[in-house]
């Protein structure tokens, strides 16, 4: 096992090459969480990391003190920001919610196994330390980071660093179980799954029913090819979020890592598409919000239709090739008001594939 003076080593070197903390880790063969711990305690890395405690919804609740902060979750293939205060933060057991104007949180405690206050010198030394508060679940995946800004008081997020500081402890992280086998869809009622979905009231009973039936996400769509999903084309979230551009229809954006759904509402105007060392990224790059969405990595997306008692609610989902969901959009609205026309205008335009096409 790496001990922790070669692994802060290993991991500079990887950060002086460019490569981001979770890449650099990566370089290192651990997990982003092991590399951050490793830098906990005494030592003159320029990356300086102290351990944080919870209980988390009440340092978070903390957080609005500190004005407007940057918001930052991540799966695989997508990277959401959001700036802003963290506000209207609360919790029932381990599910919490942040409910502010511009950050907008589905928090999920159980996974949140480890937290840090970080703060790393920057490339250029005139400019301040990064200063952030991150958090990882017990395979060393982040699940949320929080990051100071110009704007952010940076005083009141060191003294919430030093109110939930931990011992010096070093966290303990854990390989991830390789997942269990997808059943056969020929193993499922698809009658019965396409009554159960029939009689949704609710976008939030999704989740409920994929539990009930023990089908995986994806695995349903494909089950209901037809009747309440389709496949689109490659190009799809390209021309989706273009055409948001361009028509103005204000949109939800879903991005979720294992502890945390984070969610933008708003219009989307500066979409930017780069490719860098082969990766394909389409970009939004609009004040308060920016996303970053690995298209390369997009191996599958889905219309998806569920109806409630407002009226049937349309998504457009993408999936990488593990099957893990990258990334959700919907047309903003509220509970209690039916879906928008012009995104249901929208989302018609996207170019659907047949069953043998996919």
């Amino acid at each position: 096992m790496t001990n922790s003076t070669e692994l802060r080593e290993r991991f500079a070197a990887a950060r002086a090459q460019g490569k981001r903390h979770k890449d650099a880790a990566a370089a290192c063969g651990v997990s982003e969480g092991e590399a951050v711990a490793a830098h906990a305690g005494e030592h003159d890395g320029t990356l300086q990391a102290a351990p944080l405690r919870g209980p988390w919804i009440e340092l978070l609740k903390s957080l609005e003190a500190c004005g407007p902060l940057l918001a930052l979750t991540r799966n695989e293939g997508v990277v959401h920001e959001k700036t802003g205060v963290y506000r209207n933060l609360s919790a029932t057991g381990p599910i919490g919610l942040a409910l502010g104007e511009e950050i907008d949180l589905r928090l999920f405690f159980a996974q949140w196994h480890a937290g840090f206050a970080v703060t790393e010198a920057a490339a250029n030394r005139s400019n301040p330390p990064s200063m952030s508060l991150q958090f990882f679940d017990a395979h060393g995946t982040a699940v949320h980071k929080i990051f100071a800004r110009e704007g952010s008081d940076r005083v009141a997020l060191a003294s919430i660093a030093t109110v939930f500081a931990a011992d010096a402890a070093t966290a303990v992280f854990r390989r991830a179980e390789a997942p269990a086998a997808q059943k056969p869809d020929s193993s499922f009622d698809c009658r019965a799954l396409g009554k159960a979905w029939s009689e949704m009231t609710d976008t939030h009973q999704f989740f409920g029913l994929l539990k009930q039936f023990g089908v995986e996400r994806q695995q349903s769509f494909r089950l209901m090819e037809g009747r309440y999903a389709w496949r689109v084309a490659p190009q799809a979230l390209r021309d989706l979020l273009y055409a948001a551009s361009f028509g103005g229809a204000p949109i939800m954006v879903f991005v979720g890592s294992p502890g945390c759904i984070q969610i933008h509402t708003g219009p989307v105007t500066r979409i930017e598409p780069l490719e860098v060392h082969g990766m394909k990224w389409l970009n939004v790059l609009d004040e308060g919000f920016n996303l970053h969405l690995r298209e390369d990595l997009v191996a599958g997306t889905w219309i998806v239709e569920k109806p409630t008692s407002d009226g049937v609610v349309t998504s457009v989902e993408a999936f990488d090739g593990e099957g893990g969901l990258m990334a959700m959009f919907f047309g903003a609205r509220k509970p209690g008001v039916p879906e928008r026309e012009d995104w249901r205008t929208l989302v018609r335009g996207l170019p659907r594939l047949a069953k043998a096409e996919a």
